[in-house]
């Protein structure tokens, strides 16, 4: 299970930080990804950090998102730096066994979603 914290409205320029915390199996052999569904769009992926902390981010976010992991609270948390409008979208943590892949169909542990609105 994962329960997401975090969103709101911010302006333009704005950071962000999003969480989410895992329950139910071994946190530190799971890889954690970060999707985004933007409005009328489909999920898109934005981010990921594996079992061995590796990250990987989508090019739209690069230099500006950040992905850390805490093992010891099975906590996986999204920074968002330099928010701009095209960064609006409900933000979802996802859960996979060791491996990241950035297909949202590879992914059946899913948090609830959390919106994040970047206007001025």
């Amino acid at each position: 299970q994962l329960v997401q914290s975090g969103g709101g409205q911010v302006q333009p320029g704005d950071s962000l930080t999003l969480s989410c915390t895992f329950s139910g199996g071994t946190f530190d052999r799971y890889a954690m990804t970060w999707f985004r569904q933007a409005p009328g769009k489909g999920r898109t992926f934005v981010g990921a950090i594996s079992a061995n902390l590796e990250t990987s981010f989508a090019d739209s976010v690069k230099g500006r998102f950040t992905i850390s992991r805490d093992n010891t609270k099975a906590t996986v948390t999204l920074g968002m730096n330099n928010l701009k409008p095209e960064d609006t979208a409900v933000y979802y943590c996802a859960a996979r066994w060791r491996l990241v892949t950035m297909s949202e169909t590879d992914y059946f542990i899913w948090g609830q979603g959390a919106r994040v609105t970047v206007s001025s």
